[in-house]
């Protein structure tokens, strides 16, 4: 049974932004949407009903995060992530694709500098140089390795876990089963992203993969619903998918996740158009746009907006993967976009940059913050961003805040937290009103116009 719709419901005159309505089994999703990203399984230092008060409808969590740690069979085991994190809202899942990819030159991770800590990095060490790494791991026709870690074939992709030095391989099929596997709402096609910078050869050869890929993730996904729970592929193994554990809600009943293709092609004009085509063609209930959070500059993630969207079916939500920066959600939302995820919001009020509704002196026009860590904040009892009604800005002051991220209290995460997400949260709902009101353009110049 899939409980999965999208509707337009409004669109801007003078841009091709829209408001829209995503509905899932765990409720509807207005959008244009801001999704935070949820790495394993938490949305860092708030809980469920903190992201709920906050009107979060909708996160992300990295499929390759929470099979490493800690592991499909244990999430199973809690009924699926819903109830595995307590979170009664939609979830989306990405394929696990982009962490292979992103993570393929760590050798270990680098966390406290413990004695526990470095027998931990020289075992991780000494089995990484035991694999033989060779001129294999290096893909034809580009200029940079592929890594240590990964190794890229036609079938799929090998990798080393970066925590322990683990082997594992995903496949399209297998990427799909995990995914099926944790119960997540809106899940999405296993896809090569490429690196920034890289050659065209290279791009073709990870879009051309891609589709193929998309290909057999559409297949194995309809399948899975179409047939026995245990679906035969063309790889070796069978990958079983318990339906009954997917969410709190579904214990007894099927619920079909909505899968999304994923459009590539790096900066390539013909490629992320030809790309477009392929995967907008094919039977996905959504489209995600993949590989514009790289290390290309805002110019060229517009650029690719702007080649791919017009080519897509105006009926099917648009996702825009790992973008979301203050002045790129007007950019994006303006072209198209109807949901978006990015950590910097979460990220930046770790680092103690708190977003401000105005331009006050020493803010930080770049990202549109205050940096509370410095020592100008430490007698100042204003709120961090004037007017704002989150509980943060309510309740306390910068000079408190201040303090907080000065002696390391774990408290100064939480606040800075929910004030990020509330600002960007409220943002974007501002910016679904004025397109409902007829006055998105106007909305956008003057919400510059306060940085100036």
């Amino acid at each position: 049974m899939s409980e999965f719709g999208f509707k337009i419901l409004h669109t801007d005159k003078k841009t091709r932004a829209r408001v829209g309505e995503i509905t899932t089994a765990h409720g509807k999703i207005e959008t244009p949407a801001f999704v935070p990203v949820g790495t394993q399984a938490t949305v860092k230092s708030l809980t469920p009903d903190e992201l709920k008060n906050l009107g979060v409808k909708l996160f992300f969590v990295n499929t390759y995060h929470v099979y490493l740690r800690p592991g499909v069979e244990v999430i199973q085991n809690a009924g699926g992530l819903h109830a595995f994190m307590n979170w009664h809202q939609s979830l989306i899942t990405d394929s696990g694709g982009f962490q292979v990819f992103s993570l393929k030159n760590k050798k270990y991770i680098n966390f406290a500098f413990s004695e526990t800590a470095v027998l931990h990095q020289e075992k991780v060490s000494k089995r990484l140089s035991q694999k033989q790494v060779t001129n294999e791991h290096v893909y034809a026709g580009d200029y940079r390795p592929v890594g240590e870690l990964v190794k890229i074939d036609d079938e799929g992709v090998t990798f080393t876990s970066h925590w322990d030095g683990s082997t594992h391989r995903f496949t399209p099929e297998k990427s799909i089963a995990i995914q099926h596997q944790l119960g997540a709402d809106l899940i999405i096609a296993f896809d090569e992203c490429a690196p920034y910078p890289t050659t065209y050869e290279y791009a073709k050869s990870a879009m051309v993969r891609t589709h193929n890929w998309a290909k057999r993730s559409l297949v194995f996904h309809q399948r899975s619903y179409t047939s026995s729970t245990q679906v035969k592929t063309n790889q070796s193994s069978h990958y079983r998918i318990n339906f009954k554990k997917s969410s709190p809600s579904s214990l007894n009943k099927k619920i079909r996740p909505a899968l999304y293709g994923v459009i590539q092609g790096s900066i390539f004009e013909d490629l992320r158009k030809k790309s477009a085509k392929v995967i907008g063609q094919m039977d996905f209930a959504g489209l995600a746009i993949g590989g514009v959070s790289v290390g290309e500059n805002k110019i060229q993630m517009c650029q690719v907006c702007d080649w791919v969207i017009p080519l897509l079916p105006q009926n099917k939500p648009r996702h825009l993967l790992g973008v979301g920066e203050i002045d790129d959600i007007f950019d994006i939302v303006e072209r198209g976009v109807d949901t978006f995820d990015c950590v910097q919001p979460t990220r930046l009020a770790r680092m103690g940059h708190l977003f401000t509704n105005h331009n006050f002196q020493n803010a930080r026009t770049q990202n549109f913050s205050i940096d509370i860590t410095k020592k100008i904040y430490s007698k100042d009892f204003r709120p961090i961003s004037q007017g704002c009604v989150c509980d943060t800005c309510q309740n306390f002051t910068r000079a408190f805040v201040h303090h907080l991220f000065r002696v390391r209290e774990l408290l100064a995460y939480r606040l800075a937290t929910i004030h990020n997400l509330h600002f960007v949260l409220t943002l974007v709902s501002n910016i679904r009103q004025h397109i409902k009101a007829g006055t998105f353009s106007k909305y956008k110049k003057e919400f510059f116009l306060k940085y100036k």
